[in-house]
């Protein structure tokens, strides 16, 4: 098979071309791949704080700490009711 220098060098710059047009086209992609909607909550302090590089009022709330034993009885406990009495080293 006897394929002219000429036309594959052509062929290569073509194939070249085509890589470099569709990476650069992919670079917007994402640009107008979103779905617009309003914000109900746009303004709230609540959600958004005072300021955009403020903290949110939702995020300053304090959480009692749960103790470590309370959670693994719990665990047991959803353990025991989804999967039946057994200890996990049991295996399926």
């Amino acid at each position: 098979m006897n394929i002219e220098p000429i036309t594959m060098k052509s062929n290569i710059l073509k194939i070249s071309v085509l890589i470099v047009a569709v990476s650069l086209a992919s670079c917007k992609y994402q640009k107008n791949n979103k779905a617009v909607q309003t914000d109900k909550r746009d303004g709230d302090t609540w959600v958004y704080g005072v300021h955009p590089d403020s903290a949110a009022a939702q995020s300053k709330l304090k959480y009692a700490v749960v103790e470590a034993d309370s959670l693994d009885q719990r665990t047991d406990r959803i353990r025991t009711k989804l999967f039946g009495a057994g200890t996990i080293s049991q295996g399926n």
